[in-house]
C-alpha cells in the first residue's frame, strides 16, 4: 500500500543489516534529516544503522484519506485516529518483529541515558510521530506502544523527538564513536554531569588551563575531573545529585 516511503540503507552496499529504525510520521521528508550527517551519517552509510520513514496517510482510506478525527467529548484539536494508525504499525512490524514501539508524547516518560542504552541493545525501534492534539488511546492500548518524551515543552509533532532520540542512541552503537571510552565520560553515564573541558591556547584572555590539567598525573587529574562534576551537577541539577547521593551511601 505505500507509496512515497523513503529507505536509507546503507548506499554504498545496500546492506541493511545493523540497528534498524522505522519512523511513522506525516512528513517522511524529514528523514533523515540532521540524521544524515556527522557521525549518524558516516554510520548510516557504514551501514551500522538504517531508517525508513513511512508516510501514515499511505494508510488512510476513503476519498479525503483523513488521519485525524474532532475529540470525542469535544474539545479543541484533531486527534490522530486508531484504524489509521493500526494499519501503519501492523504493515511496518511483521511477525517476529520484537523492536520496541515507541510513541513520541509530552506526556511519557522522560529519555534518560539508561532508556537511550536499553534501545540501543533492543536492535531498532518503531517510533511514531504524534501530530495535532494527540493520538487515540484504543491504538496506544492495542499496539502496545511506550510513550516517551524529550522534555517538558511542547513541540508542532514528533518528529524532531524521534531524531533526538535516534541521535542519542546511534552514537552509542558500536563503531559509530572512535574511541569506546568517549562516550563513557559523558553527562548522565556516570549519574553526573560531565566535568568541564580545556584545550589550546594555555591562556585565552588572560584566563589559564588549570594546573592540573598540565601536570600529566592521571590520577589527581581524574580526581579533579570527578570533584568538578560533582559540584557541577550539585549546582545546576539537584536532581541528579540527589540520586546520585543515594547509591554512594553505604548500607
Amino acid at each position: 500500500m505505500p507509496q512515497d516511503n523513503a529507505s536509507y540503507d546503507d548506499a554504498e552496499t545496500g546492506d541493511a543489516a545493523g540497528w534498524h529504525a522505522t519512523v511513522l510520521t506525516l512528513y517522511p521528508d524529514m528523514f533523515p534529516g540532521p540524521l544524515g550527517t556527522s557521525l549518524a551519517g558516516r554510520a548510516m552509510v557504514k551501514g551500522l544503522w538504517s531508517l525508513d520513514a513511512v508516510q501514515i496517510r499511505d494508510f488512510a482510506e476513503g476519498k479525503h484519506r483523513n488521519v485525524d478525527d474532532t475529540p470525542a467529548g469535544g474539545g479543541a484539536g484533531m486527534v490522530l485516529r486508531p484504524d489509521v494508525l493500526a494499519r501503519a504499525i501492523d504493515h511496518t512490524t511483521l511477525e517476529g518483529d520484537t523492536r520496541p514501539r515507541i510513541l513520541l508524547s509530552p506526556r511519557g516518560k522522560p529519555l534518560t541515558q539508561k532508556k537511550v542504552r536499553q534501545l540501543k541493545d533492543a536492535g531498532g525501534a518503531v517510533l511514531l510521530c504524534g501530530r495535532f492534539e494527540g493520538v487515540d488511546q484504543r491504538v496506544i492500548d492495542g499496539r502496545d506502544l511506550e510513550e516517551i518524551s524529550i522534555g517538558d515543552y511542547i513541540l508542532s509533532g514528533g518528529e524532531l523527538g524521534a531524531m533526538v532520540l535516534l541521535d542519542a542512541v546511534v552514537r552509542l552503537l558500536p563503531g559509530v564513536m572512535g574511541k569506546e571510552a568517549s562516550g563513557e565520560d559523558e553527562s548522565f553515564e556516570s549519574g553526573l554531569l560531565e566535568y568541564p573541558h580545556y584545550t589550546r591556547p594555555s591562556v585565552w584572555e588572560d584566563r589559564p588551563i588549570p594546573d592540573i590539567l598540565s601536570s600529566g598525573h592521571h590520577g589527581n587529574i581524574a580526581k579533579w575531573r570527578h570533584q568538578q562534576a560533582v559540584a557541577l551537577t550539585g549546582e545546576r541539577r539537584p536532581d541528579l545529585y540527589e540520586a546520585w547521593a543515594k547509591t554512594r551511601k553505604k548500607p
